[in-house]
């Protein structure tokens, strides 16, 4: 079956989904086979839960494993190698040929939040909350916060949240800008998925140029904006699923796209 949205969980809750190398790899392990897949029209990224005396404890990622970095078994070349597989895993995530929505369902903090920017969508639970911590601890953003961020919210909105590292929860994302919408947490999968379903509808081909474009606009004048459209117009021209979008408007039917 087409139109398939694939749910990719973050699966550490005994130490709130905090990000390792193993995760990293799992990752991009995981986008690689999903990029392939032509059933799977978009994925979604949440975290688990941890139970702890029955209760329960949502997060998406509580951000980089600190008890790991407190050992200092990493010498300068592990330490760079650890910055280089982040930045794969959130490349991976930005540059994804598909759309890719966040259900932040906990807490999300650091490289939770740089994973999270990363996506095309972030839905989040009224309870979940995101921040910068990391001027606070004597390290720095990474993941392309400095770019993505300033373009979300403002440079100066960018500034407040990086250099405070102030929490923000999931109503003031949606107002700044960050959430595309806030929602129960009993809600949030269903609505990551209703969203997921209404992108798997359209052209995969035209989704994906979409998204490509969308992406590079900052970086473009309007004239290689309009040259580079034009190209993209043509690319879907010269698909079945243009003729079948044609077909299925006058037919007064819904298209069934196949992505070629």
């Amino acid at each position: 079956m087409q139109n398939e949205s694939a749910l990719i969980r973050l699966n550490r809750p005994e130490v709130m989904n905090a990000v390792s190398e193993e995760m990293y790899r799992d990752l991009i392990d995981a986008l690689d086979a999903l990029r392939e897949n032509d059933t799977v029209r978009s994925v979604i990224l949440t975290g688990s839960v941890r139970i702890k005396d029955g209760k329960e404890k949502q997060a998406f990622c509580a951000g980089a494993d600190l008890k790991k970095h407190s050992s200092g078994k990493r010498d300068h070349g592990a330490k760079r190698r650890y910055i280089e597989l982040a930045h794969r895993a959130t490349g991976e995530l930005y540059q994804f040929p598909k759309p890719v929505i966040c259900a932040m369902n906990g807490a999300a903090r650091g490289a939770g939040t740089e994973m999270a920017l990363n996506c095309d969508f972030i839905i989040m639970a009224e309870g979940a909350t995101m921040a910068f911590p990391e001027i606070g601890l004597g390290t720095f953003v990474g993941g392309g916060v400095t770019w993505h961020l300033p373009q979300l919210v403002g440079l100066m909105k960018a500034k407040e949240l990086v250099y405070t590292g102030r929490v923000i929860d999931g109503h003031e994302a949606e107002n700044l800008g960050l959430a595309l919408e806030a929602c129960g947490i009993d809600e949030l999968i269903d609505r990551a998925f209703t969203l997921g379903k209404t992108l798997g509808e359209k052209a995969p081909v035209s989704m994906e140029l979409a998204k490509e474009h969308l992406q590079r606009s900052s970086q473009l004048d309007l004239d290689t904006a309009l040259h580079l459209e034009t190209d993209a117009i043509l690319a879907c021209m010269d698909t079945d699923d243009w003729q079948e979008g044609i077909d299925a408007f006058m037919e007064k039917r819904k298209p069934a796209y196949k992505g070629k």
